[in-house]
């Protein structure tokens, strides 16, 4: 098992299953339909505890709630790496342009403020 960055595990502009499946759910879990559910779980839950049932039936409710916040937790820490990877690149784009705009003014000599804009390129990938 490799363990790589979600959004390099594919070429470029390729996406898997996983990913597919992801954006899916993170669909779903964004939907008012989710959040009605969310709400029917918790006053199950309560509903559970506050009649009394069997310590079964508390355990089953416990567990489903556990269950949910476990995969939510999973989504949203893939979701979190996913738009953190196309924000680097978003700004490499950027500093590339800019770094391309600024050698072009026939000077000749890079500035300080242009060897750190190249340096910083990338430096995600190499910290």
């Amino acid at each position: 098992m490799i363990f790589e960055h979600p959004a390099r595990r594919k070429e470029e502009g390729q996406v898997g299953r996983f990913e597919k499946l992801a954006e899916l759910a993170s669909n779903f879990t964004s939907s008012p339909v989710f959040s009605v559910l969310c709400v029917l779980l918790v006053l199950g839950f309560v509903a559970v505890h506050a009649a009394g049932l069997s310590m079964e039936w508390q355990h089953l409710a416990g567990d489903a709630m556990a269950a949910v916040s476990l995969l939510l937790l999973a989504l949203l820490k893939n979701a979190e790496r996913r738009a953190e990877h196309a924000v680097q690149r978003k700004l490499d784009a950027i500093a590339a342009v800019v770094l391309e705009l600024r050698q072009g003014d026939g000077k000749g000599e890079r500035s300080q403020a242009q060897e750190d804009l190249a340096a910083a390129i990338r430096l995600e990938e190499r910290l």
